[in-house]
């Protein structure tokens, strides 16, 4: 599927985030800065969506498009910083309907 069918850029990526057991107890002090650095990827356009995922959360996903910014998105986020993210991975992602 090219870019064009999808409307978005032809290379894209998730990244998909495990948080600790107790992210709701955690990530309070750490919730503005981890939302206001998504908030200036998604701006430039280098963050094409993100959320949560469970309930309660158990992860997040985020779609990027490429995988250098996804690396860099991760090594900036506040959460990944403060130990609230147990394991992350980037996987190519296809949209196959949109």
């Amino acid at each position: 599927m090219s870019a064009t069918a999808t409307g978005l850029p032809g290379e894209q990526l998730i990244v998909i985030y495990e948080y600790v057991p107790d992210i709701l107890e955690r990530r309070g002090e750490h919730r503005d800065a981890h939302l206001a650095w998504l908030r200036e990827w998604q701006a430039d356009g280098r963050l094409l969506a993100a959320g949560a995922f469970g309930d309660p959360p158990s992860g997040a996903l985020f779609l990027l498009a490429a995988e250098a910014d996804a690396r860099a998105m991760i090594d900036g986020d506040p959460y990944v910083a403060a130990g609230l993210v147990v394991s992350w991975r980037i996987e190519p992602w296809t949209a196959a309907v949109r």
